[in-house]
């Protein structure tokens, strides 16, 4: 098996260490703009080798793990290079706009959209974890628009890998990943970005910080790089749950300000049973 990672980062770095422990005679290949990641990931044992864009006609897979405002530019040209025995995945947080983009590409058969639930707030070859998609879930959109024999061979990998898989629309996907993921982001810039602001007047404010401080603005220490063309992709939909949470602090605020600490205790006790979705049940 030969499978090309084209970005070199926390995903796909992961991908291609869990793949080798699948397959020992499996051949990672690594294609990425940044030289020293992939010198950096040779000497890591996640890739056998480096490559070029043009050499990805022999793949049986093409891991497409870029950020998503490069992905719309390198998945049509990825796909005019390869086999009709190639499967490519991209797996982006945003999924409307990367399939609109291949929506008439001759080889979109060839296409699979995914988004892998998994991570890190970590970035780069060194990010790359094994056993990082164990019951996670993944998600595949238009999974109707991929040729079946390359469908069921995408689908072997990732319950391989480990990974549940749930079918989603673009759109749907888009929306409700914005809730759950895109508006954490934000939430955890923004409480860091008010820390740090403050941090400026008072500077013993870091010392008093505890653990609850610490997860909650753990995904801050994301790469911009990665979450600023996610954020302009799915614009319409980070804007709305936007809109959402602000009117909830504002509420919460207000309730605060009135002296309504019943009604700051229910509203506490109602969100408590966010354990129980979590727990799946």
């Amino acid at each position: 098996m030969k499978v090309y990672v084209i970005g070199i980062g926390l995903i796909g770095g992961s991908m291609a260490l869990d793949i080798q422990a699948l397959d020992k005679d499996a051949v990672i290949v690594g294609v990425d703009a940044n030289e020293d990641h992939l010198e950096e990931a040779i000497e890591l044992g996640i890739i056998h080798q480096k490559s070029e864009l043009n050499e990805v006609i022999d793949a049986d897979f093409v891991i497409l793990a870029v950020p998503v405002d490069i992905a719309l530019g390198l998945l049509p040209k990825v796909l005019d290079l390869v086999s009709d025995e190639t499967l490519v995945f991209e797996v982006g947080s945003t999924k409307s706009p990367i399939c609109e983009a291949v929506a008439n590409h001759p080889k979109r058969r060839n296409f699979l959209a995914t988004h892998p639930i998994a991570g890190t707030e970590f970035s780069g070859p060194k990010a790359a974890i094994r056993n990082l998609f164990v019951d996670k879930t993944n998600i595949i959109c238009e999974v109707e628009k991929t040729t079946f024999k390359l469908q069921e061979k995408g689908l072997k990998l990732f319950k391989d890998l480990g990974m549940r898989i749930r079918y989603m629309e673009p759109k749907s996907h888009d929306k409700h990943i914005a809730y759950v993921s895109h508006l954490s982001h934000i939430s955890s810039f923004m409480l860091g970005k008010t820390v740090i602001e403050k941090e400026k007047d008072e500077k013993d404010i870091f010392d008093m910080a505890g653990s609850g401080f610490e997860s909650t603005v753990r995904l801050a220490k994301s790469s911009p790089a990665m979450w600023t063309p996610i954020f302009k992709q799915n614009k319409k939909q980070v804007v709305k749950s936007l809109e959402e949470y602000i009117a909830n602090l504002s509420q919460f605020k207000e309730l605060l300000e009135s002296g309504n600490y019943e009604q700051i205790f229910n509203e506490m006790e109602n969100t408590n049973r966010i354990k129980e979705i979590l727990n799946g049940k």
